[in-house]
């Protein structure tokens, strides 16, 4: 079932709800790949019903991004789900989602203030506002989010938490091509040659896991190696560090449950993924 408008996605809830049956959501950006339908697939595991909006948010994404040129494929994005068996595919206008001038903007602390933060600013208010709008349209018992995005993640998980919001956050372990690439709607930006050299911020993760467990060098001389190598190959390294996971500042040696983080861009392709780590 396609719905675009709020009150009729309600009006459907309200019926489940007064059935007594349970409700589990993916919020996605559309442009699906595997990943996503690995969200939808561990939702349907969950609940008894399975909302994905299909909503290309304005307010996440800064001047000069691509907002206007963000890959857009709706019918075969609702074909996909439909084999899936999904109840509900979400996709409101902006106007539907933003119908006034927003006065309200939903920010997270802290959490934020490093890595995707500094480099997109603005970008994790417009992710808290409009996943908390979502959360608000939905009213799901679940709700499903990659591991890919792991720092959007850990805001998610702050704002439901400090908001006492009544969801259940669930994660799924990023989804890779067979090169180790975390798939994401942006890999289609890269030409073939581009492609293949994006799996090696995968290995340079993997690199770096080794020399973590194997407590070789200091944190600080891993983040260094790793992103010497990845700017010889011709990225533009945002960011390469080793944090602690719970609160995403930087680990020390001491410390037992790390993720390691890294942004780069290839050509005009901003590409991040991370690689988890229990010691």
């Amino acid at each position: 079932m396609l719905i675009a408008k709020i009150t009729v996605l309600r009006r459907q809830v309200k019926q489940w709800r007064q059935a007594g049956e349970s409700i589990a959501f993916v919020p996605t950006m559309g442009n699906l790949h595997a990943g996503h339908l690995q969200l939808v697939k561990a939702a349907k595991a969950q609940a008894d019903h399975v909302i994905v909006s299909i909503f290309v948010n304005p307010t996440q994404f800064g001047q000069g991004e691509d907002f206007a040129s963000y890959p857009k494929t709706l019918d075969v994005d609702t074909e996909q789900l439909a084999a899936l068996s999904v109840d509900i595919v979400f996709t409101p206008s902006v106007e539907e989602m933003y119908p006034n001038v927003g006065l309200t903007t939903v920010s997270v602390e802290k959490i934020t203030e490093n890595y995707c933060g500094m480099a997109r600013p603005g970008h994790f208010d417009g992710v808290a506002t409009v996943v908390n709008k979502l959360f608000n349209i939905v009213q799901p018992d679940s709700a499903f989010f990659g591991e890919k995005d792991f720092q959007q993640l850990a805001v998610i998980r702050t704002m439901v938490a400090d908001l006492n919001s009544p969801v259940e956050i669930f994660s799924v372990p990023t989804f890779r091509e067979e090169s180790g690439l975390a798939m994401s709607s942006r890999n289609g930006y890269l030409g073939e040659t581009e492609k293949n050299l994006a799996a090696e911020l995968y290995q340079s993760l993997c690199a770096a896991q080794q020399a973590v467990l194997a407590k070789q060098p200091a944190y600080a001389e891993i983040e260094a190696a790793q992103t010497q190598k990845l700017m010889h190959l011709g990225f533009c390294v945002e960011y390469f560090t080793v944090c602690r996971r719970g609160d995403l500042q930087s680990a020390g040696m001491n410390d037992k449950h790390i993720i390691i983080l890294v942004a780069a861009r290839l050509g005009k392709t901003r590409l991040i993924d991370n690689i988890q780590i229990d010691l």
